[in-house]
């Protein structure tokens, strides 16, 4: 029995290679080695049952550092179990490039579809769903907008429409499975059954695959989407695009667009709901004698009459200058916090008539400073 190559070297790359640099290089490998490609070539079959093994044990940390330390030893019999004959079938990696999770992770708990998704009898398969993260400013979260996005992923083959076979060619039996869609392998004392890597799980091969997509169905390729973005959107909100994910496999129905809205932190306001923050600073002479500031709201600058005597840290409501709400519409509210800016430099005019000013004031014109003293009396004894 021939030795088993390095790892790293069946997938061409170092040990000190990141995990993404694993998935291109696996990528690249399985398609070209792929057997729908190679139907007449047993050595690109072994090749692509190699680079499914070595994929298995790269791509889980735990399992890398037992291969990085004791090798093949490490998944022996009654080693680590698992690492062997495993079958990776290459477009998962494809729909990883939205989801940032994996075949069969979060992503496809969430969103459906994937590669644990059945195939009929003529070996149709729904595409996957994709997801795309997107910025938008506060104002466009505000009062809605449409955005154009271009989504990289695979959409049907235009050579054979999907169905994955030259012209004239059609069907048959898969001779690896049977027509059944699965294969039984041994592990130590267990049989596993999986997914035909021959097939893919539907039980056909076509017996001329299409040159442009090798049988496929589909291409990769860049889409432009429209979106539109509702008013009142809040961070974290998701909107499903029907019918703009992956195609499907061999002329299935495509999958769905999720796009995960992110709304950019803004310098002036913070949102809570419907109901939006900022904080307005104001002179001393305005807060003690009173008068009119301009506040800024998400359509421009407002008019808020400050009374006299107003202290620091005072909340104002300007009603309906807030996001509206995303159902019904209706809109929320402004608070605005009033700073009380305090001189820093004062040249010796403006400082002798402030001095007059506190020699006229006396306490009774400073209530809270009398109030806090009184209270806290004892602590000044």
């Amino acid at each position: 029995m021939a030795a088993k190559r390095d790892y790293y070297e069946v997938l061409e790359v170092t040990r000190s290679t990141t995990t993404e640099e694993i998935k291109r290089s696996y990528r690249k490998l399985a398609v070209k080695y792929h057997p729908d490609k190679n139907p007449n070539d047993p050595g690109a079959e072994e090749r692509f049952k190699e680079l499914g093994e070595a994929y298995d044990v790269l791509m889980e940390p735990d399992k890398r550092a037992a291969y990085d330390r004791y090798g093949h030893a490490a998944f022996a019999q009654g080693g680590s179990a698992g690492a062997g004959g495993g079958f990776h079938d290459p477009f998962d990696i494809f729909r990883e490039v939205f989801s940032g999770q994996g075949g069969g992770g979060i992503f496809e708990q969430f969103f459906g579809g994937g590669a644990g998704a059945r195939a009929d009898r003529d070996g149709r398969q729904r595409g996957s769903d994709l997801r795309y993260d997107m910025q938008i400013r506060l104002e466009e979260a505000a009062f809605g907008c449409e955005k154009e996005i271009e989504v990289s992923k695979l959409d049907s083959c235009g050579k054979c429409q999907g169905s994955g076979a030259e012209s004239g060619s059609r069907a048959a039996t898969c001779p690896a499975c049977g027509g059944r869609g699965q294969v039984i392998s041994s592990r130590g004392f267990f049989q596993v059954s999986q997914t035909c890597p021959r097939c893919r799980g539907t039980g056909q091969i076509i017996e001329k695959p299409c040159k442009q997509c090798g049988g496929e169905g589909r291409v990769e390729s860049a889409s432009r989407i429209k979106l539109k973005i509702p008013a009142g959107i809040q961070d974290g909100s998701r909107l499903r695009s029907e019918r703009n994910g992956e195609a499907g496999i061999r002329g299935g129905p495509p999958g769905d667009l999720y796009v995960v809205i992110h709304v950019k932190e803004h310098e002036v306001f913070e949102r809570e709901e419907d109901t939006l923050f900022c904080e307005v600073p104001i002179s001393f002479v305005t807060a003690a004698l009173g008068g009119e500031v301009r506040v800024p709201t998400l359509e421009g600058k407002a008019t808020l009459k400050v009374p006299a005597g107003t202290q620091g840290a005072t909340v104002f409501k300007l009603k309906g200058k807030g996001v509206p709400a995303l159902k019904s519409g209706a809109r929320g509210d402004l608070m605005v916090r009033v700073l009380v800016e305090v001189p820093t430099r004062l040249n010796g005019d403006q400082r002798r008539k402030l001095e007059e000013f506190a020699d006229l004031c006396g306490e009774e014109n400073a209530p809270l400073h009398k109030s806090f003293f009184e209270k806290a009396k004892e602590f000044f004894q």
